[in-house]
């Protein structure tokens, strides 16, 4: 990475000052421009953010003009206005970091303007090369911005990371004093493809730990790498100096002239520097493909002794390597390394759906939800955030089709240039494989040490993608077996007529909420002190528990699957049944003569479905309900208000249909880090209220977050509480005596909230002033009170709308 110091050639006194005021005004226009940009999100860029940009620009443009003067050159080619164009972009960053010590900035714009400066860094040099304008002076300007744009990184990285990160920024400049005092380190350094590779490395990990889409661990692990690269950089720079003058001294003392100035010196040890770098690429090309063969695909069997496995795919590749042709060996590297990284990225997807959502992949429904799930991300974690980790995602995907070929092509050529220590390692390998097999042998329960994962992981998306498939026939049928679709009008629901029926889905409210958590003691109170409250008012309960067809998120699933009582658990099944004709509980109720409605705050896009196959008379967003306050993450208003504009909008009106209601509350929805706070119902108002509220709020970027697994359940806890609270709050107030609720859980809460293999039962309870609603389900077996006992009666989710058909009086015709 060490810039080529150099001697100093003859001056001229030919002034250079339109260039440097070009570079001048362009520098203060972007930083005007950055000012613009950042107040989208606040208030503009800072004081000192300006100062620094205004600073480091004209600093910038007065080194030009000086460095003209003393390098000469009648004008700047192409290749150095590429240079510059990265200069005025570092200068921005600078800007941007400054500005960072007094308030938030906006990650995405600081991460953005320093990856299009690392990627013009391959440009200007490929410029001059093409263009024939390479010059000593384009070469220092390269440099310096290179080690400008390091150290405006490092500072920044180095705030939440440590201040070992500096040593990064440093190196540079303690290189440059340094040849203030031992002269001879400013002689010419030779061209050395090696140092841009370090100084790549070094621009790109910086990027990537200020984005802060890698892991804690991973980014401090990958800066301490990039330390000791450009700590061996500098050092193997400094030797050569060293070496150069020790050989000038020597042919002092012999009377003869120095060495031309840049001449590599006799270095005997430079054949075992290159041998030792080919040693350490094969080794890291045997861990990259060795990592990918072995790694695991479900959290629950991830650790470090997942990788103390032998991989049989590995051993056949080579194998078949050792005994191709070049040719063939080179074609079967490059195909094997591609289906590596597919598998890889097959490994990484199953996993992140097995953390999310507690399942395996599915490719005919998943794949087409993509959309869906990176505005959920948006919404969860901020646009700028969730921007990082698309691009990491994006990056990461690229990395493993670029690297994982080229290690294979490494591995395969070393194994060939070396076949019988490659045979003898495979035949032992290979012998250890199969003693491992028989025996079952593991470190770690279900990891065994003969794997055979990569391949497996390919087999079984088949398999899936072959029961996707299958299952289409299975659940049409499923879909046109419906008793109760052709019950005549007038016996339905005869045992509810009258009642206002709201069916309202609280958020994440899974079992792990009442049981054995951490947390559960203070859900517990609340829905103990929300039986105190129900029933002084008049009202009871009775509860039990639904298996969910769904796992933290993915709510829709949950909706349909209770309302058509079908088992609707992927989206597979979700857009198959939407176009078909299935009676809901929806469906009956607005056949029977209620008015039905669908309160969907979180939905802010139009939903066409959801008359067309639920028959909702009326559907309320996020924008048809009146609120005027701010988000609270995800959650587009607080639970209370949503309550509160449901009694404005529809149960408050007089002359009107009995009313049935789902009302999807979203207080409650991960990420936890952002809680409203309860407030007098009379205050609620349009909700502007909450902005000048305090707020419960957990700072700190999206992905630290989820590391805190203590901070995460305990804000859940509070978001169950809050859910609670505003429900039972709102009937004891406001719930007049024909008023039934039913109210459930749509899904458990994602990890780290639920640990592994929490299952996916979730509590109901039906709540109503009439006795005679509660006594037509006694025999379910449901206990009186809002939390169900630990042996209350599980059913799957599915199963609820039959027998709540069966309950309420929906006639034996319908059998």
């Amino acid at each position: 990475m060490a810039a080529d110091p150099s001697g100093a050639p003859a001056r001229t006194t030919r002034p250079s000052h339109p260039a440097a005021l070009s570079l001048l005004a362009a520098q203060t226009l972007l930083i005007a421009g950055l000012a613009i940009t950042a107040g989208l999100d606040r208030d503009g860029l800072g004081t000192a953010g300006w100062a620094a940009g205004l600073a480091a620009a004209g600093l910038t443009s007065l080194s030009l003009a000086r460095a003209r003067t003393y390098w000469g050159g009648d004008r700047l080619g192409p290749a150095d206005w590429v240079t510059l164009t990265r200069a005025a972009l570092s200068i921005g960053v600078a800007a941007l970091v400054v500005d960072s010590f007094a308030r938030p900035v906006p990650v995405a714009l600081l991460v953005s303007l320093a990856s299009v400066a690392l990627v013009l860094d391959s440009v200007d040099g490929q410029i001059a090369r093409r263009t024939g304008t390479t010059s000593m002076l384009g070469g220092r300007l390269d440099g310096e911005v290179d080690a400008f744009l390091i150290a405006v990184l490092s500072v920044y990285v180095a705030r939440f990371v440590g201040t070992w990160v500096l040593a990064i920024g440093a190196a540079r400049y303690v290189f440059l004093a340094a040849g203030y005092v031992f002269p001879w380190l400013r002689e010419p350094l030779p061209p050395r493809n090696w140092r841009k590779v370090v100084c790549a490395i070094q621009g790109i990990v910086l990027t990537a730990a200020a984005a802060q889409v890698l892991p804690a661990p991973l980014a401090e692990a990958a800066l301490a790498v990039a330390l000791v690269l450009l700590a061996e950089s500098f050092g193997r720079d400094t030797w050569w100096l060293l070496e150069l003058r020790r050989r000038d001294a020597r042919r002092s003392r012999a009377g003869m002239d120095p060495a031309p100035a840049g001449g590599p010196p006799a270095s005997p040890g430079r054949g075992r520097i290159r041998a030792v770098v080919a040693i350490l690429l094969t080794v890291a090309s045997f861990a990259i493909v060795w990592a990918a063969l072995v790694a695991p695909d479900e959290p629950g069997t991830f650790g470090s002794t997942a990788f103390v496995r032998v991989p049989i795919e590995g051993l056949v590749l080579i194998v078949l390597a050792v005994f191709l042709p070049v040719t063939g060996r080179r074609i079967l590297a490059v195909l094997a390394g591609l289906v590596l990284a597919l598998v890889v990225v097959l490994k990484v997807v199953d996993y992140e759906i097995f953390t999310l959502f507690d399942r395996s992949f599915e490719p005919l429904g998943d794949i087409g939800q993509i959309g869906n799930a990176l505005e959920t991300l948006r919404l969860e974690a901020g646009t700028s955030q969730a921007r990082l980790i698309e691009i990491g995602a994006a990056g990461g995907v690229v990395a493993a089709v670029v690297l994982l070929p080229l290690a294979m092509l490494r591995l395969t050529r070393v194994a060939a240039d070396n076949r019988r220590f490659a045979l003898r390692a495979v035949a032992g390998l290979g012998a250890v494989w199969v003693v491992c097999a028989v025996l079952g042998a593991q470190l770690v329960s279900h990891t065994p040490l003969a794997s055979a994962i990569s391949a497996g992981v390919l087999v079984d998306e088949a398999k899936t993608v072959q029961a996707e498939v299958d299952d289409i026939g299975v659940f049409a049928a499923q879909i046109k077996h419906d008793p109760y679709r052709d019950v005549p009008t007038g016996s339905l629901l005869r045992a509810l007529r009258g009642k206002d029926v709201l069916l309202v889905f609280a958020e994440s409210f899974g079992r792990v909420a009442i049981e054995e958590s951490s947390f559960a003691p203070a859900v517990d109170e609340a829905l103990a002190e929300g039986d105190r409250r129900l029933a002084s008012a008049g009202f009871h309960s009775r509860s039990g528990f639904l298996i969910s067809a769904t796992f933290g998120g993915g709510s829709w699933l949950a909706h349909s699957t209770l309302n058509a009582g079908l088992w609707v658990h992927n989206l597979r099944r979700y857009a198959q049944l939407l176009p078909e004709r299935r009676f809901t509980l929806a469906s009956a109720f607005n056949r029977a003569g209620w008015r039905t409605i669908d309160d969907i705050p979180s939905n802010d896009k139009p939903w066409p479905e959801g008359k067309a196959f639920y028959h909702w008379d009326r559907i309320y967003d996020r924008y048809q309900v009146g609120y005027r306050g701010p988000s609270f993450s995800y959650s587009s208003m607080p639970d209370q208000y949503i309550y509160s504009a449901l009694r404005r909008l529809e149960l408050g009106k007089t002359h009107r249909r009995p009313l049935f209601a789902e009302v999807d509350t979203v207080s409650s929805h991960q990420p936890w880090n952002r809680l409203p706070e309860e407030i007098p119902w009379d205050k609620v108002g349009d909700g502007s209220i909450y902005a000048h509220l305090p707020n419960h709020f957990e700072g700190g970027s999206f992905l630290s977050y989820w590391e805190d697994a203590p901070r995460v359940q305990a804000d859940y806890g509070r978001s169950i509480v809050y859910t609670i609270n505003t429900l039972t709050k709102f009937i004891a107030r406001y719930g007049k005596k024909n008023l039934v609720v039913i109210e459930l859980g749509d899904h458990q809460p994602r990890n780290p909230v639920t640990g592994e293999q929490a299952g996916h039962q979730v509590p109901i309870s039906i709540i109503s002033h009439d006795p005679k609603v509660l006594k037509r389900i006694e025999s379910w077996g449901w206990n009186p009170g809002l939390k169900p006992r630990k042996d209350a009666p599980v059913w799957p989710m599915s199963s609820f709308r039959d027998k709540f058909f069966e309950a309420f009086d929906s006639g034996p015709a319908a059998r």
